[in-house]
Order: structure tokens, then sequence, then C-alpha cells
């Protein structure tokens, strides 16, 4: 893979399009004259309030999950110790989540961690675009993605801190390898994407009944966050997938409505985030080396989770989030859709002096403290590996000028 993205994880995307493509026709979910809407969805979507205690009281039953905890705090505690101090992580954890009954009681707790954490490892949090939103409509927001977890979260932060409903937050099976997992992020609005579904008819069903909870979740009041794509977007270039577009028009197809006219009632909100530093720029820069290098790479058993913890308590510096305008007059396919998208995406994305700096383009932001920033990245890593961390903080700028430069119409 080169470092601008031609191959590697763009060309993963394309090899499985034929697949995500096929799968992608009307489809209608089968419910017996028992079923509710909401048993319908049941195996994907967040908890409801009153299943709130429940999920909170397997959470602390979790063998994994305690020994997770007590291994943050305790990195080198021997398992005899371990086996001392559950019982009283799991007294002291009941006595202050007993508390919490509701999913509007997670997002408050979630919210006091995430002050502390912002506190702690970024230079602060500005917003832009907010303002054109309104506080009563459900959106469906579709975001670049950079980091697994704080990508939504910190998009939520910012909704919450003004006085907007927070997301349900799309997240792939994937990460939800342990039940510990699957409890935690239902607990806190997300639902599931089945990435693990590979045969056709698995494949149909699961883009079926994501489609229609998107468009459930929007007609009832909820709004969506999702990725523009599947994966971070570890090379940098933020580019949105068509076949999430198709996805969406699943429903629309079974409803018989155009293209253009469903996503134009979906209000699609293209998100921009950006992050001064990556906690993961080094680990992002490895792992695509070792994609072009060797063809492939194996992830840990816990990469995931390890990555999610390391992009939570890792130094962010500055962020910023813009949110683009409303998706009002949608071409009639998911291609041009995804250029328009991208479009906004791109040139709305806030570029920090080490953007500049790793593009090699002059900026009166840049000085010799960025380029010395730069240089102790790179010298952790191997000439080999270098260009892809250059091009993580480099191809932001690029695709801004090359849009910059595209020809008016």
């Amino acid at each position: 893979m080169s470092p601008n993205g031609t191959t590697s994880e763009i060309d993963h995307v394309q090899r499985h399009k034929n697949q995500v493509e096929y799968a992608l026709i009307p489809f209608s979910v089968t419910r017996s004259p028992n079923m509710t809407t909401q048993d319908i969805y049941q195996e994907i979507r967040p908890y409801n309030d009153n299943e709130v205690p429940a999920a909170i009281e397997r959470l602390i039953s979790d063998d994994e999950f305690i020994t997770a905890i007590l291994h943050y705090k305790f990195p080198s505690a021997s398992k005899f110790l371990f086996w001392l101090l559950a019982p009283l992580l799991r007294y002291k954890l009941r006595s202050t989540l007993s508390k919490i009954k509701t999913v509007e009681d997670v997002q408050i707790n979630v919210a006091k961690y995430l002050n502390k954490t912002i506190k702690t490892t970024t230079g602060g949090i500005t917003h832009s675009g907010l303002d054109k939103l309104d506080p009563e409509q459900s959106y469906l927001f579709v975001s670049n993605h950079r980091d697994i977890a704080m990508d939504p979260a910190l998009m939520n932060w910012v909704l919450y801190n003004n006085k907007m409903q927070t997301v349900r937050i799309a997240i792939g099976d994937n990460l939800l390898k342990k039940a510990c997992s699957t409890e935690l992020m239902k607990l806190n609005k997300s639902f599931i994407v089945k990435r693990s579904a590979k045969a056709p008819r698995q494949m149909l069903q699961a883009l079926g009944l994501l489609s229609s909870y998107i468009k459930h979740s929007l007609e009832t009041n909820n709004s969506i966050w999702i990725a523009q794509k599947e994966g971070r977007a570890k090379d940098g270039n933020d580019f949105t997938d068509p076949a999430i577009l198709k996805m969406f028009h699943v429903e629309g197809r079974k409803r018989k409505e155009s293209f253009a006219d469903y996503m134009n009632g979906l209000n699609i909100v293209p998100v921009s985030i950006s992050y001064e530093n990556d906690p993961l720029d080094l680990q992002k820069a490895k792992e695509l080396n070792a994609l072009a290098t060797q063809g492939s790479y194996e992830k840990g058993e816990f990469e995931d989770i390890d990555s999610i913890i390391k992009g939570i308590i890792g130094n962010k510096k500055r962020i910023h989030i813009h949110f683009g305008d409303v998706v009002t007059n949608a071409p009639e396919n998911a291609d041009e859709l995804a250029v328009e998208m991208d479009k906004q995406i791109t040139q709305n994305y806030h570029l920090f002096p080490i953007n500049y700096a790793a593009a090699n383009v002059e900026s009166n932001d840049v000085n010799q403290g960025v380029i010395s920033e730069l240089n102790e990245k790179l010298a952790q890593l191997t000439e080999e590996e270098k260009p892809y961390l250059r091009a993580l903080y480099a191809n932001p700028v690029n695709n801004a000028q090359k849009i910059k430069a595209e020809p008016s119409l």
C-alpha cells in the first residue's frame, strides 16, 4: 500500500463490495403476530430504561469485567491479589452503580467521566456548525472515523453540553467479542452492526434489519452516529464508502422510495472530527506498513480493546468537530452522494500545524516546536514505516488542496 491509501484498506473495502451490493436488495422484516416493533430490533438495539439495572448487575457479576478493571488499576498484581480484591470491587461497584436506573442516568455518568478525560487528555474541544441544527430534530450523523470510542463520545459530549439529545452509536460486532463489552456498549446507546455475517442470506438479513432500525430510530426522534466507512481512516483519507449509503436505502427500497428522496428524508449531516495529535499514530503506521510488506496484518486478541483504552487516555491535544450542512438535495446514486459528502467532510476538517508540517506546506502556524514534534514521532519508526505516519497527518491537507483545485461547476 502506498502512503496515500491507494490499496490495502481501500482495496479491502473494494474486495467486499460485490458481497455487500449483492445483499442490498429489498428486504422486509418477517414478524410473527405476537411480535412488537421493539422485539424485532432486540438483538441489535441499545438497552431500554427497564433493562439498565439488570445489565449493570450482569456486568458486576462478570469475572472478565472485574479482572479487566483490576488489571488496569494494578497491572503488576498477582492472581491471588485479584482474587482478594474482586469481592471488594464488586461491593464498591454495586454501591456506586445502584443509583443508575435509566439510559439518561448512564449518559449523565458518561458525561462526568468525559469531562475529566477531556481536561486531562486534550487541549480543549471546539466545534462549529451546530447552530444550524434544530435541537428538536433527529439527524443521521455520518462522520469521518479516527478513534474507535472517542469519535462518537466526543460528538455526544458536544451535543449534551449544548442541550441537544445524544445519539445512538453504530458499533461493529468485531469489537464485541466479550460479553461485558456488549453490555457496556448497549448501556451507552450503542447498536450493533453485524460485520461478522458472511453468507449472502445472513448479510441480507443483517443489512435489512440495520437499515430498518436506523430509519425507525430517526422516526422516533433518536439521532444516529455512524462512521463513513468500515474501520478507522488510518491513512488520513476520509472517504465515504458508497456501500454505507446503499445500506441506508435498503429500507427505502422496501418503502418504494427513490434513492434521492429517501436520502433527503434522513437528515444526513456529514461530520468532520480532527485531532491535533493521534495517540495511536505510531501503531497505525506500523500496521499499514505490515499490510504493505507482508500482505496481511493479524490483530492480537485484545488489540481493539487496547486501542480503545489508548485512544481514551492518550494525549489528543486540541480537537475540533464540525457539523456540516444537512443533505437536502441528494443525487440519484450513492457514488455521487459519497463524493458530495466527502467534500463537506474534507473542507470542514480543521487543519492543525502538524498537518501542514507533515505535508510540507507552508503555514504561519508551523514553528520549530511543531517540526521537532513530528521528527520525534518519525524517529520512533523504521524508514519503511515513516511515510505512513507522515501520510496520516498530511493527507487531510492534500485532499483539501485537491478539492480546492477542482474547477467549480
